[in-house]
């Protein structure tokens, strides 16, 4: 990984040896690119859930998508929640999402106020900064809750 400016530079730039796939492309099923295929095979394995719900790289994109959610100032909770689901869905969270969402955003919320040692511990994965005007138990319950909408089916899979 890069520092600084070039910290989230995309895949594409990922250097490969000839024998040996990234491991974090290889849980996703990443082709070995010895033969050209046309189809990636679909699978859905532990590993994959675990990768995307610890990894650094994803928990700091939670992170930064809690932050653009608290910059909404003025808004409720339920407005944040939507404005993320728009961001990432391109929809609004439908009437069953929506009170799932805002019970996690609740009980994460109360979690880090009664633990914020454990609320700077998930704040401080990965290289970049947090932005330091907001709460860091709101921080990271919305952190969770962003964890959540990334790590939905639709999020992570093209139909």
């Amino acid at each position: 990984p890069d520092t600084g400016k070039d910290l989230y530079r995309r895949s594409m730039y990922t250097f490969w040896k000839r024998t040996v796939t990234p491991p974090a492309m290889a849980t996703f099923d990443a082709p070995s690119r010895e033969t050209c295929i046309v189809k990636r095979p679909r699978t859905n394995t532990p590993l994959q859930a675990l990768a995307l719900l610890n990894d650094v790289t994803y928990v700091e994109a939670a992170r930064k998508l809690a932050e653009r959610m608290l910059d909404q100032r003025d808004q409720s909770a339920a407005a944040r929640i939507q404005y993320a689901m728009r961001l990432v869905l391109a929809r609004e969270a439908s009437e069953h999402e929506l009170p799932v969402l805002l019970n996690a955003l609740q009980r994460s919320q109360k979690r880090f106020q009664n633990d914020p040692k454990a609320a700077q511990q998930l704040l401080s994965v990965g290289e970049s900064h947090q932005k330091k005007e907001h709460d860091a138990a709101e921080l990271a319950a919305c952190t969770v809750v962003a964890s959540l909408i990334l790590n939905l089916d639709e999020s992570i899979n093209r139909e």
